[in-house]
């Protein structure tokens, strides 16, 4: 199974400047999705729409059923950094894997590959996001703020998430491909999870890139602590675990730059997030484990004080 041909078309249709989440929709429904949802949001720098795509499962809950899930998150400040920047810059990484992971299913679905369990995916498609300063190289900004974002972002239906973000202005991880993060889970950083390095090893058929996320990683953005970017900050707004699934590359590329959408790596991780929701929906597939957290929560308490003052309220 490949995704590149879903990735490409991804790409295409985002390097717009004119493109919006009504032109997604309608993409969307052509292809079969008729679950998409449009929301516009307006900020203090300008507005962004949302994306909300729901594909139901063979016995997932939208049609009555019990299997679990998934959520897809692409997660970024912006696809295009207009006008000072012409095109898709680095920081799209998010909104492509989503939008092809969209496409990929609703092909699958066309070919009467249902999944078992549901999957909710979420991204936003603003082509003319503010820029802010960073070290080692500048951030793509964003529109509105961080807690109107995840508020967006995250959907209470989704029992674990796969937050995907372009991770390449650092210094940590420097390797071609994409990397996955430890589960992080109600404030708790837990062990990488076994199943999805498995389906990372299997997919990539390279060992598996980590990313080494640390507890500044997992604070709300509103503290102006140091993070390595916020492809951690859905934790936030949900009880369920979230994983990191970092595009990144061999040296640090800033996410307003344009030119560094590198098809390999996304289609991989494409194809990872394709993966993880097969096995995750129909149960083979879990992103910790329950027996351990119960043991560190009851030796060590929980750690809700990490989310700070955030605020469901949309």
């Amino acid at each position: 199974m490949s995704c590149f041909k879903q990735v490409l078309e991804a790409i295409d249709i985002l390097e717009d400047s004119k493109i919006n989440g009504i032109k997604i929709k309608e993409e969307m429904n052509r292809r079969g999705l008729s679950h998409v949802e449009v929301k516009s949001v307006e900020g203090k720098r300008g507005k962004t729409d949302f994306i909300k795509v729901l594909i139901p499962g063979k016995e997932g809950k939208m049609r009555g059923g019990n299997k679990p899930t998934l959520g897809i998150i692409g997660r970024l400040g912006g696809i295009g950094a207009r006008p000072q920047m012409i095109g898709l810059v680095s920081d799209a990484d998010g909104a492509i894997v989503a939008i092809a992971s969209a496409m990929k299913l609703a092909d699958l679905i066309m070919k009467g590959d249902e999944l078992m369990g549901d999957v909710i995916i979420t991204t936003h498609i603003c082509p003319n996001a503010p820029t802010k300063p960073h070290k080692p190289v500048p951030f793509m900004d964003s529109p509105i703020d961080m807690n109107t974002m995840i508020i967006n972002e995250v959907d209470e239906r989704m029992d674990a998430i796969l937050s995907v973000d372009a991770t390449k202005g650092n210094r940590l991880i420097k390797v071609e491909g994409f990397a996955i993060t430890p589960t992080v889970l109600n404030g708790w950083i837990l062990k990488v999870s076994d199943d999805l390095i498995n389906i990372y090893e299997r997919v990539t058929g390279h060992r598996a890139y980590i990313v080494p996320i640390t507890m500044q990683d997992i604070t709300p953005y509103v503290e102006g602590i140091y993070h390595i970017n916020s492809i951690m900050q859905p934790w936030i707004a949900t009880k369920s675990p979230v994983v990191g699934v970092a595009i990144t590359a061999e040296v640090p590329v800033a996410g307003c730059a344009t030119g560094a959408t590198y098809i390999n790596s996304l289609e991989k991780a494409t194809r990872f997030c394709i993966e993880v929701a097969k096995d995750y929906t129909a149960g083979l597939c879990k992103f910790y484990d329950e027996e351990e957290y119960r043991k560190l929560i009851s030796l060590y308490g929980d750690m809700e004080r990490l989310r700070g003052n955030f605020t469901s309220k949309k």
